[in-house]
């Protein structure tokens, strides 16, 4: 069960930097329409069918920040998964993505509550979003190391992670390494 409590957790931020850094700051300036939308079930899974329509997939690594919906307790976290599925066809690009949820060290529950973003971490993930898809799509090289990971997640945690509280862990996708692509 997810449950969409985060005050910080709004979809409208990323939709916002996502359409900014396409329009404004050309980021995939190859004339196609690129969209941004979400699933709250999608995995890191790619199916043969799927792959033969042209879905890809990535993961991020994120420094998120989580409310608890029953008890209100915050917390923050160098390890929010993001699943992006995106591809490219006949002009058209989509993007799909999933953050996954946390639960609470208090509560204990199966409640996964959604992660809050700065906007510096939304911009950071796209943009390396972005090079996934001029990379994989476009077929651009570029030189830049790609490691699937916050820069802030370099910056001393606090505490451990708790895998039995990550929605990603239970899954089996928590922080994978995506060098390889589907």
């Amino acid at each position: 069960l997810i449950v969409f409590s985060c005050p910080e957790w709004t979809a409208s931020l990323w939709l916002d930097t996502f359409n900014e850094l396409l329009n404004e700051d050309n980021e995939l300036d190859y004339g196609d329409r690129w969209t941004l939308n979400f699933n709250y079930n999608q995995t890191d899974r790619v199916t043969e069918e799927e792959r033969r329509r042209g879905w890809k997939v990535s993961t991020y690594c994120a420094r998120g920040n989580f409310e608890c919906a029953s008890c209100t307790r915050t917390w923050a976290s160098a390890r929010v998964v993001l699943v992006f599925r995106y591809r490219l066809l006949r002009g058209q690009g989509t993007v799909i993505m999933r953050p996954f949820g946390q639960a609470c060290l208090r509560c204990r529950g199966n409640k996964f509550n959604l992660p809050g973003f700065a906007e510096k971490e939304v911009e950071q993930a796209l943009l390396r979003q972005f090079y996934k898809i001029r990379k994989n799509c476009y077929r651009e090289e570029d030189d830049d190391e790609d490691s699937g990971r916050s820069s802030s997640e370099s910056e001393a945690r606090t505490k451990p992670h708790e895998k039995n509280l990550c929605q990603a862990c239970r899954m089996g996708i928590c922080c994978v390494d995506d060098e390889d692509d589907d």
